[in-house]
């Protein structure tokens, strides 16, 4: 008989709690192998596709497309060790992956395993028993839970004193501090799960209420009940918090000045003109940047609030806003410091295709120590960009076009670009601030500023 085994949504770490299905790389009836991937999701970090560590056929799915889950809901159940094709008797393998899931471990030893032949798209599970989500430990095997065409039964609307099917913590603070009862709620999850949409729309069920009467009238054209409404999850629900945070938690100013970048130019052009890896603009500015922070390290810091204490970093792990089809991300460039121009522009290549690929890993989002935002790709001059929390500065770079300069004691037209610094008043003052504005402005100006540090 075929052992029947359930595949939940593992721990993608970086404290993510939850994720959206993007989309099904599998159907029911589908044979997969170990470690092939399953599902593409959304989570607060990144796009990911999740492998399963089963091998065998696909008998259920949980979660439509756009479905949120939280980490421990079942993604899909496997039958593995069923009967083989004929051609298939030598087949050696082993029932589980090698590699670690978080809460999966490495399985059981490596096994005979007969190869599956694919069940008919549709079949009845082997079982069909439903269990709970809840309950169950990350790769326990038990009888599978219907499948995504018949789907399971919804959780009674009052649970009584039994245990509330919530696996998410988001979920319960969400309702904690709302005031929904969890247990009168019907989830729309596995099992009658209960996800944060199901407590966000109870919230707005209970600020809107509707009478009879008021269902009949017209709503008005342009009113906010008429609008499209679009969930803030993912890595735009991130993004939100984030911005939030800062603004609220970050007392900040920002100081700019304009600068001829002209001879930065004329230097880019002539580094490009010898051959190799071309280095672009940014790149340039990343090299000025991290020698502006060996001389004013306090801009490379962090503020611990509940010690009280400043927190100066020993390394430059450079963010770079980067706008996407899902929004705008920030990768990081790792101990930006160490590395030559060439060698920044090879990583800003590398991880501007990896995010608009959407195949950015939550490790390439994190742990930025200063961001370099660079908005004059969208045609504009200016910005006061919002700090990325918990970072304490943003150099903010404009377009560069020309302009009138004086130059030389004479009027000509030289490309122009504002430059905008961002920083937390709390990690220093406006003369700190001032000063490593100036010496990055100086650098673009007279590149040859940079060599004494280099």
């Amino acid at each position: 008989m075929p052992k029947v085994l359930e595949f939940k949504l593992p721990d993608l770490g970086e404290g993510l709690t939850e994720a959206e299905i993007v989309r099904w790389l599998v159907a029911v009836g589908d044979v997969v192998a170990i470690d092939q991937p399953v599902v593409e999701v959304e989570t607060a970090k990144a796009m990911v596709e999740v492998p399963c560590p089963y091998g065998g056929v696909v008998t259920a799915r949980f979660g439509e497309e756009g479905t949120e889950l939280p980490v421990g809901a079942p993604l899909l159940t496997v039958a593995v060790g069923a009967p083989e094709a004929p051609e298939a008797a030598d087949a050696e393998s082993s029932e589980y992956s090698g590699n670690v899931l978080v809460g999966y471990g490495t399985g059981e030893a490596v096994r005979r395993r007969r190869r599956v032949r694919p069940a008919p798209v549709g079949a009845t599970p082997a079982t069909a028993s439903s269990a709970s989500p809840v309950a169950s430990a990350p790769g326990s095997a038990r009888p599978a839970a219907p499948t995504a065409s018949a789907p399971a039964p919804a959780a009674p609307a009052s649970l009584g004193e039994g245990p509330v099917p919530v696996i998410s913590p988001l979920v319960r603070k969400l309702a904690r501090e709302n005031g929904v009862d969890l247990r009168a709620l019907t989830g729309s999850g596995p099992d009658g799960l209960i996800l944060r949409g199901d407590v966000e729309s109870a919230l707005r069920t209970a600020a809107q209420p509707v009478t009879a009467a008021a269902a009949t009238v017209p709503v008005a054209a342009g009113s906010a009940a008429a609008g499209t409404r679009i969930p803030l999850r993912g890595i735009r629900g991130a993004v939100a918090d984030k911005l939030a945070r800062s603004r609220s938690e970050i007392p900040d100013a920002t100081c700019w000045v304009d600068a001829d970048a002209t001879e930065l130019m004329a230097a880019r052009a002539a580094m490009n003109a010898v051959g190799g890896p071309k280095i672009s603009v940014l790149a340039l500015l990343a090299r000025i940047c991290t020698a502006a922070l060996d001389r004013y390290p306090e801009l490379n810091s962090t503020v611990d609030s509940a010690a009280r204490e400043i927190v100066r970093l020993p390394a430059v792990h450079l963010g770079f806003a980067a706008q996407t089809e899902r929004g705008l991300v920030v990768p990081v460039v790792r101990d930006a410091q160490a590395r030559s121009a060439a060698s920044l522009s090879e990583e800003f290549t590398r991880l501007t295709e990896a995010a608009r690929a959407g195949t950015l890993t939550p490790g390439d989002l994190t742990g930025g120590t200063f961001t370099l935002n660079n908005y004059g790709v969208f045609g504009v001059d200016g910005s006061t960009p919002i700090i990325n929390h918990p970072e304490a500065a943003m150099l903010g770079v404009g377009r560069i076009v020309p302009k009138p300069w004086v130059h030389q004691g004479e009027l000509a037209v030289r490309q122009v670009v504002q430059l905008s610094l961002t920083f937390d008043h709390r990690v220093c003052d406006g003369g700190t601030a001032g000063g490593f504005l100036r010496y990055v402005a100086d650098c673009v100006e007279q590149p040859a500023v940079l060599l004494r540090s280099l």
